[in-house]
């Protein structure tokens, strides 16, 4: 009664720190994919009238495109992945031993004609396995991300988030990745298989999402007899 007892706190344990485990929108888990701000410049004491100042930023000949710190980019999500794999085995084996009949004194050991001690063995052994599995994704859409660092070669490290609330639950979409500025269109968007070291997430909380995942009593059973 004990040792069950035991089995049954450690269960348990493991789950609730499972559960401990789950992110919302405040804990550091979504800190990462917060916007970045773009530095604040030191603005000079104007010394003139004119209308064009040097630190404004203002320039007339550059296109929208993201290139720094703080600058928004789209992210055309155009995910698709399908995979399958299949396998098989066959293996056989047979085997013979034949022990013969002992000879003493240069005679077969007899009774009544028949050899004694004249045994024959054989065993065969088959094996036949297969097995196969596929799996298939899909995911587009829009997200806007900010530029979080901007590499000495040019690259843009961007990352960032977008929350739906959606009746009775939440659904996130998290990115974070290396874009190169060449891969920038001229509307200021990119696509997602475009962006190196991608990190795509898309989950939810809420009603909708508890219902799609086993109860307690389901994954404590599943980590206690995987099998």
């Amino acid at each position: 009664m004990n040792i069950c007892r035991s089995i049954i706190a450690a269960g348990l344990a493991v789950m609730l720190s499972g559960l401990g485990a789950c992110t919302t929108i405040g804990s550091p888990a979504h800190a990462d994919y917060r916007p970045t701000m773009p530095p604040q410049p030191v603005l000079p004491a104007a010394t003139s009238g004119a209308i064009y100042q040097p630190a404004r930023g203002l320039s007339l000949f550059e296109d929208v495109k993201a290139r720094r710190v703080g600058d928004t980019l789209t992210i055309r999500l155009a995910e698709k992945t399908q995979a399958s794999k299949s396998a098989s085995s066959d293996a056989s084996k047979e085997s013979t031993v034949d022990t013969g009949v002992p000879i003493i004194g240069g005679k077969g050991i007899t009774r009544n004609g028949k050899d004694l001690l004249n045994n024959e063995w054989e065993t065969e052994q088959d094996f036949s396995g297969k097995g196969s599995s596929s799996q298939s994704n899909s995911l587009s859409g829009n997200i806007t991300v900010t530029v979080a660092e901007v590499h000495s070669n040019g690259n843009l490290l961007v990352r960032g988030e977008k929350w739906l609330t959606l009746n009775q639950g939440e659904e996130f979409v998290q990115i974070s990745g290396i874009v190169r500025p060449v891969d920038i269109a001229s509307d200021n968007s990119v696509d997602s298989y475009k962006v190196a070291d991608a990190r795509i997430t898309y989950s939810g909380q809420g009603t909708l999402a508890d219902a799609n995942r086993p109860g307690l009593l389901t994954r404590f059973f599943i980590k206690l007899w995987p099998l």
